[in-house]
């Protein structure tokens, strides 16, 4: 069933390019984008269930602290357990949230910038980021199936010269 869905959404991609119909479609791209925020309320917590319970079994997933791609929910759970309780984000923003449909397949694309609050009352900038979600909707909810994060215009440390 998963090899259907992506040749779907690459023939849709490559193809006619993903599109978005109005008012249903519409709806969905809401839902979409509620289930991402309800995860990062959580994230910002410390606590990664929410990824966790969006997460379809054979998800997919990058991250530029990976040297590879990591397989798998039980290897996503094992990938956050340790971390989980171990920081909090004072607040975060979504950026040009954008969600392309195509049949069963979403795709969510967006800018994520974290805050902290300083000791003197001021808000910081952290860290932002890029993010890229694939959806699969199956028995009528949504599973993420593929993410993908980078940073956002990260410093590249050129090699020496020879």
């Amino acid at each position: 069933m998963r090899m259907s869905f992506f040749l779907v959404l690459m023939g849709s991609a490559i193809g006619l390019g993903l599109t978005r119909a109005p008012r249903a479609a519409t709806q969905q791209s809401d839902d979409v984008i509620a289930l991402e925020r309800a995860a990062l309320d959580k994230w910002s917590k410390g606590d990664p269930s929410g990824f966790l319970a969006n997460y379809a079994v054979d998800i997919t997933y990058f991250d530029p602290m990976r040297e590879a791609r990591i397989d798998g929910l039980p290897a996503m759970r094992e990938l956050l357990a340790p971390i989980a309780g171990k920081f909090s984000i004072d607040r975060y923003e979504i950026l040009n949230p954008k969600v392309q449909r195509s049949g069963n397949a979403a795709v969510l694309s967006y800018n994520l910038a974290n805050y902290k609050k300083l000791p003197n009352g001021t808000e910081q900038q952290i860290n932002r980021w890029n993010s890229t979600s694939v959806f699969f909707r199956e028995g009528g909810r949504w599973r993420e199936v593929h993410s993908h994060w980078s940073f956002t215009k990260p410093e590249l440390k050129m090699p020496p010269a020879p």
